[in-house]
């Protein structure tokens, strides 16, 4: 995705909190884009699969999907210049309440002439963890026990990581793929 206009961009950066060794990326979306938005690309720049609920907080607000009495704002009608151009507060991004994965998002940088496509992952360390591996703890011992041939669940626990599994890969690239598809 080429950036072919005067667009702004934000460039973010999100890490997995309590993660250690700290997983994280760096990317960058258009200024224009919705929490919504930034939804998706968060699942696909961490790596999740957007199997299971998730909200943003920022402040004392959360921000997710909204529904008749909920106490969560539409995240579809909040643009990320409301949250990001004035005051620029932390926003936490929850994925999977019931497992806790919090992702701390820091707004780094606001572009006004970039030199990258206006979607893009720019870096980031570390695999995401598989779905239900339950939680930066839970997934602490996951790591344990995939590394414990005698663990009795030892097959069934590398059929959950994937055969190609390595916690310490990330590839930006392939990222960057499946934005352009998302978002084409």
């Amino acid at each position: 995705m080429n950036n072919t206009s005067a667009e702004i961009l934000y460039q973010f950066y999100v890490e997995l909190v309590d993660s250690y060794p700290p997983i994280w990326r760096c990317f960058q979306v258009p200024a224009r884009f919705t929490l919504e938005q930034l939804h998706t690309v968060l699942q696909s720049v961490m790596g999740w699969k957007d199997q299971y609920p998730h909200f943003f907080k920022v402040n004392d607000k959360r921000y997710g999907q909204a529904s008749a009495g909920s106490a969560v704002e539409d995240e579809g009608a909040i643009a990320l210049t409301e949250i990001f151009s004035f005051d620029p507060q932390p926003c936490f991004y929850t994925y999977d309440p019931a497992e806790g994965w919090l992702h701390r998002l820091e707004l780094n940088e606001v572009l006004e002439q970039p030199e990258q496509a206006a979607l893009c992952c720019i870096d980031g360390e570390r695999a995401c963890p598989p779905e239900k591996s339950g939680g930066v703890w839970g997934y602490e011992e996951f790591l344990e026990r995939l590394n414990d041939p005698e663990d009795p669940e030892y097959d069934a626990l590398w059929q959950q990581a994937g055969e190609s599994f390595n916690p310490e890969h990330f590839d930006s690239k392939d990222v960057n793929q499946q934005l352009a598809e998302w978002f084409a």
